[in-house]
Order: structure tokens, then sequence, then C-alpha cells
């Protein structure tokens, strides 16, 4: 016998080879993420709220799975349903392919509008979806989306749009464009019916949607790595002749450039509307919270001390001194940040948002310095630019709009003086601030809780009742400026803090402030409740006197205040 032949291989009719067969998976069972392209089990990605197990890519998904994931089960009402779609320019074949899609996808048009619960509150939503002509905006959308909003005005509730377009219909021509304007302006007559909107910006949300109802939310939110913006990457390329950054026009970009509010995971969507929602009810009344009354100790009581302007001006600039997130975190109930100016950047040395105050929806906004040196280089060691400031305002306008108090938090050595501050209109935008904070038509409290340095500070002190912490500082400029502008000598900053009046008991005498909040000794982060338990009583106190003033008392008691100084 040869050897080769001792380990030739046989067959058996019962031998299964792997070479030539492959394993069968039932239908359906697996499928293949197109942006890691891991196999995933279907059914696990149906029960993730369609996201990758693998790599968190999040997966396009169809208008009535988004409502499911929203929807308390069982209460959306479908309305406007059976609108026609028209081919106003004759173009071939048009009428063919929204028949077929009809037929494939089982929708009607590329957005279902109506009416759902969200945990227990009633918002009208609409949510499109990219399988129909990538939920582009012809007549039908843009008439659905107007009527929906229509109705909420006149029903009085809240809307929640969900954007995922490739904007313009084509086929639609001018008629397509029109929708733009169409929609704008019924989510105008919602806004001035002083109801809520909350955009949902999802992947892809680009041209015509993008420059009309997408970017109109009161509230902006955007799920992560969503391609957003005007005209497409491609288009953008083809126009410059220069390849794009990594992550442009995603969601991640435009919370840096200050154009939405915040990015939400899609299973944390319900919850965060909800919370929204909720905040802005009408039903929202305050609590009977029974006040945390501070025990107060006669050395934080005295009304004496030995202290200098200079010491306290040293006092309010210590790295350990409680700063902005810490009264935040301490004395508000479900702080949600919002971000952005709308117009070119979030600037993190002014972090606002909504809240709860003793069961009250408030707005907080406070000049924020950081915790350690790396949280200062961030938020620009609190000195906010034009942005941060238009923020503020954006803020405090949308107090305006649903009656929210807004309570400020002042910290800033000043506003930042560099050239890029100066190149987009830093005067300006502290001019504007002072200017529409003086008409504000809900109560304003501000507190100077460390420094307050010059119109830096001021854009956020235009307020009913201005407050001091006893160790912090208000003044038209540093003792270091004053000394080096009157004197040309820096060094005389102790002499120039005396000078200038800037302690909280000066400016309580000269009656540029109404209170003083009194402080222990060595105030650090260890013993923040002593002060918080003061501020907790005195803004309580603060809200139930202002918050029964009518809209014309209110702002005209603040002209008074601001006119006899």
């Amino acid at each position: 016998m040869k050897l080769q032949n001792m380990f030739k291989k046989t067959r058996k009719k019962n031998y299964i080879s792997l070479r030539d067969s492959k394993p069968e998976v039932p239908d359906g069972l697996l499928s293949k993420c197109n942006k890691c392209g891991s196999p995933i089990m279907t059914e696990d990605v149906k029960n993730g709220f369609y996201i990758c197990p693998k790599c968190r890519g999040y997966f396009r998904i169809q208008a009535c799975r988004r409502i499911e994931m929203l929807e308390d089960e069982g209460s959306f009402e479908e309305w406007d349903k059976g609108l026609t779609t028209a081919n106003p320019l004759n173009f071939k074949g048009y009428e063919e392919k929204i028949q077929a899609l009809q037929k494939k996808t089982g929708l009607e048009e590329a957005i279902v509008t109506g009416k759902i619960k969200v945990n227990g509150l009633d918002t009208v939503i609409g949510v499109c979806d990219g399988r129909f002509m990538m939920a582009s905006m012809g007549e039908v959308v843009g008439e659905k989306i107007t009527l929906a909003v229509e109705r909420a005005t006149k029903e009085q509730l809240p809307v929640i749009l969900f954007a995922c377009s490739g904007g313009a219909r084509m086929q639609e021509g001018i008629v397509s464009l029109m929708q733009m304007a169409k929609t704008s302006a019924a989510l105008k007559r919602h806004s001035d019916a002083g109801l809520l909107y909350i955009s949902v910006l999802t992947d892809p949300t680009t041209g015509g949607v993008t420059a009309s109802f997408a970017m109109l939310g009161d509230i902006i939110l955007a799920e992560p790595n969503a391609l957003i913006g005007f005209a497409g990457p491609r288009v953008i390329e083809q126009t410059i002749g220069e390849k794009l950054p990594k992550g442009f026009q995603r969601s991640e970009f435009l919370l840096e450039h200050g154009f939405i509010d915040k990015i939400v995971e899609r299973e944390n969507m319900k919850e965060t509307l909800s919370q929204i929602l909720r905040l802005h009810s009408k039903d929202t009344a305050p609590e009977n919270v029974k006040v945390n009354f501070a025990e107060v100790s006669k050395e934080m009581a005295k009304e004496a001390s030995s202290m200098s302007a200079w010491d306290r001006v040293l006092v309010s600039r210590r790295k350990d001194r409680p700063v902005a997130d810490d009264y935040i975190e301490r004395l508000f109930e479900e702080f949600m940040e919002f971000h952005g100016d709308r117009y070119f950047k979030d600037d993190k040395a002014i972090i606002g948002g909504t809240a709860y105050f003793h069961g009250r929806p408030v707005t907080v906004i406070a000049q924020a310095k950081g915790r350690t040196t790396k949280e200062n280089i961030e938020r620009n060691f609190g000195m906010p630019s034009p942005e941060g400031y238009r923020k503020a305002l954006r803020l405090m306008k949308q107090a305006e709009k649903f009656g929210r108090p807004v309570i400020c938090l002042v910290d800033t050595p000043g506003a930042f003086c560099g050239l890029e501050a100066e190149q987009r209109g830093q005067g300006e935008a502290i001019a504007r601030n002072i200017f529409e904070m003086s008409g504000l038509r809900v109560p304003v409290i501000s507190v100077v809780i460390g420094e307050g340095g010059s119109g830096g500070a001021l854009a956020m002190a235009v307020a009913d009742e201005v407050w001091m912490l006893e160790n912090s500082v208000y003044s038209v400029l540093s003792p270091e400026g004053f000394a080096s502008i009157l004197w040309k000598d820096s060094k005389r900053a102790g002499e120039a803090a005396e000078v200038m009046r800037l302690t909280a008991g000066d400016l309580l005498k000269l009656e540029v402030i109404e209170k003083v909040i009194a402080e222990p000794e060595n105030y650090t982060r260890e013993n923040l409740d002593k002060v918080c338990g003061q501020l907790e009583v005195f803004l309580s106190d603060f809200l139930k006197v202002y918050t029964s003033f009518s809209i014309d008392e209110l702002v005209e008691k603040r002209y008074q205040r601001f006119r006899r100084i």
C-alpha cells in the first residue's frame, strides 16, 4: 500500500463538509450594522432603540416606531390623513413614484402628525419618515405640519417635531420652497400665543427643512452624530475646493457652535421630552415646600468686620470659594442645561437652563468659574465672550415667553477683552443685555457670589433686586485696573480697593444693592449649606413678593430702581 493512501479522504453519506456548506440563519434574525459592519441580532436592535449594540451607531427609524417609543401606550391619535400629493410641475413619473412609495412604506406621505401623551402630558407631534423620498418637504408635508401647528395653537398645546429630511422636494419646485415660509409663519403664531415648540433633529436634517421649522424651536435637541446643515457636505466641498474637517455638520459640531441646546441619547429622549413638557405645563404650580432655614452663627451675623476692602477682594478670588455650579446643585432641582447663542458658539463661561425652585419653574443663568485649573481654562476663568451674553439673553427671553422668574449668579472678573471678542461685538452684546433686562416682563434677581467686574457683571445684574455675599465685590473695574488708570501704578491696588467702595457693605449703604448674605469664616464648599440656607429663604420670599406684581408694576419698579441711582 502506498503511503499517501493511508491518509486518503473518504466520502460518507452522513459526512458534512463545513467547507462546502454554510450555516443557515433564519431570515431576519441577523442584520449588519452599516456603520461598523458588525453582524448584529435584529431583535437586539429593535429592543435597543434601533442602536447598534457594538458601535452605538444609530439606525434611521420609521415614524410609527418613533411614536411608539415616545407615547404612553395607545395614546397616539393621528391627524389629517388622506391629504393628496399634487404634481404642480407635471413632473414626469412623479405621481407613479408617489404611488409606489405609498405601497412600499404604507405611508400616505413623508410625515405623520397627531397628538400623543408623553408620561401623561398632552402634546402635538410630527415625525418625518426618511423612507418616503428622504422625507423631503413637498406641499403635503408642509400642509400637515402647518395644520398640526395651527390646531396646537387653537388647543393651547405644545408641539414636538422630529426632523429627518433631505430638504425641499425638487419635483414640486417653487411650491416646495413656499412650504418653508408657511410652516415658519404657523410656528410664529404658535410662539406668539406663548406656547412651547421643541425641535428634535435626527440624521439627516438638511436643506430647506434646516432653514425653516427645524431650527425654530424654543428648545432644539439632537440625536448623537446626526448630520445637520443647510448645504450638504459634498456641495460645500465642491464649492470651496477643500476637504471638510472630521465631524463637520454633526450634532456635536452644532452644539459646540451654539446652534442646538442639547444632544440627547435616543433611550433618554422620552424622559427628556417629558421633563421639558412638565416644566412648561400650564398646570405646574408652586408646591408647599418647607423652607430649610440655615443656622446663622454670630460670627456670620455680625455687622462690623475688621477685614479691609482689599482683603475682601482677595477672598472673592480664592480658588476654594464655591462657584456657580455648587449653588445650582444645592439650591435647584432638575436643572437642565441648555447651550448656545444660535449664532456662533456655546460659551462655557456662562451656564444656563431651566430648573425648579420649591416646585416653581425658574430659569437659572450663571457666570461660571471652574473648580480646577482645567475647568477654569475651559470656562475662560469666568470671563464671558459675546456669545455667552447672547446665550444668557436668549434664555432670559425664553423665560419671559413662558413666565418663568430669572435667577442670575454673578461671578466674573469682567467680560473677555480679546481680539475675537471685539470682532464679534462684545460691547453690543453687553449693551443689548442691559437694554433687554431693563424691560424683562418677569421677576429677575441677581446675586453676586464672587467677583462682580464692570459691565461684564452688570450685563447680568439689571434686576429687580441685587444681592451680594458678604465677601463678594462689585465695581466699575478691578482695583489693579483702577490704580493703573488713575495713578499709573497697579501696585496700589490695595489702596484703590478702599477708595472704590466695592464691598457689599459699601454698596448697601449706597443703595446700589438690597441685601448682604452673611458668610462663615473661611467660606468653602464644605460649609456651603450655611449660605445656601439663607439664599433659599430669601429667594423664596423674593419670588413670593415679585410674582404678585402685575407686569406693568414689575417693569416700572425695576426702571425706578436704576432711575434713582
